[in-house]
């Protein structure tokens, strides 16, 4: 029997979409009392990606890996910082407010 070569932009793309599918459905079906708590996860996740990307865009040797890796820190980065400012919002909801600030 002849085998099958599959290459590795195959596997990746078939993780990538996985990644999306399980993605999807963890973060569609969390109870909102969680959504705080995911938030920090995923800003931690996201602070992680940042430094693969930036090791990724020093080790990268073409200049196309290297705009790719510069993307990459950029898109991540921007990703952290809305991940903060929704969290910090969020946390804002949860705060007792004062009784004396409604009736001006």
């Amino acid at each position: 029997m002849e085998d099958i070569l599959i290459s590795d932009g195959i596997y990746n793309l078939i993780i990538f979409v996985l990644a999306i599918y399980v993605g999807y459905h963890v973060v569609w079906n969390v109870t909102p009392a969680l959504h705080t708590p995911l938030m920090a996860v995923t800003n931690a996740i996201s602070a992680i990606v940042i430094v693969g990307a930036m090791l990724a865009a020093a080790l990268t040797v073409t200049p196309a890996g290297k705009l790719m890796g510069t993307l990459a820190v950029a898109l991540a980065a921007v990703n952290v910082f809305g991940g903060f400012l929704v969290t910090r919002r969020m946390l804002e909801m949860f705060k007792k407010k004062n009784r004396h600030e409604g009736q001006k």
